[in-house]
């Protein structure tokens, strides 16, 4: 039982990464694109989302630190201010969030990109704040209704986009390491914290 429902999840989560997005680029090449150019200016990655969102982003933040990257938590106490050479990465699955509407739009205030991750590139408020978006095309809290909800979900409400984020921050991280040249022995192990 447990090993057939880790397949469905599985393969439902990996089926958000075959659906079209165009217009938008695909969001995995965004990515790697976004952070090694911030890279390559020596910019700092600042990464900010709500909820179980916020969690993943944590996750992607521990890795890029572990990549060499200059990366912070926005609201962690030692987050520095951002500038003109920096990224922001946000997310905002179903759209709109009031809290990620204002940090987008003061990270652009300050000179910062800020790239949007969202399953609602054309309708949500917080991509009017953005340099660039990023479209997850997943299942979030926003649409989780309806149809869906005569059966009982496989995973509820925002999970299949956060787990798609998840999926999608490992992918990043496995290409950018590639990109930037660390091995995962080496450079990126080096970087672990031995503070445990």
């Amino acid at each position: 039982m447990a090993s057939e429902l880790a397949s469905q999840i599985c393969s439902h989560l990996a089926s958000i990464f075959t659906k079209p997005t165009h217009p938008h680029p695909p969001v995995l090449d965004l990515l790697v694109t976004e952070l090694s150019s911030t890279a390559a200016r020596k910019g700092r990655v600042f990464l900010y989302g709500v909820g179980r969102e916020g969690l993943m982003l944590k996750a992607l933040c521990m890795r890029l630190a572990h990549l060499g990257l200059s990366a912070h938590m926005v609201f962690d106490m030692n987050t520095p201010p951002i500038a003109a050479a920096d990224l922001l990465i946000a997310s905002a699955g179903p759209g709109g969030f009031s809290t990620v509407d204002a940090i987008c739009s003061v990270a652009r205030s300050n000179g910062g990109r800020v790239l949007l991750l969202t399953a609602q590139p054309e309708t949500g408020s917080c991509a009017r704040h953005a340099s660039v978006v990023g479209y997850v095309p997943a299942q979030t809290m926003a649409d989780d209704g309806g149809d869906v909800m005569k059966s009982r979900p496989l995973l509820p409400m925002g999970s299949v986009y956060e787990g798609a984020l998840f999926v999608l921050f490992e992918m990043v991280v496995y290409k950018l390491s590639e990109v930037l040249g660390q091995s995962p022995e080496d450079a990126i192990r080096a970087r672990h914290a031995n503070l445990e």
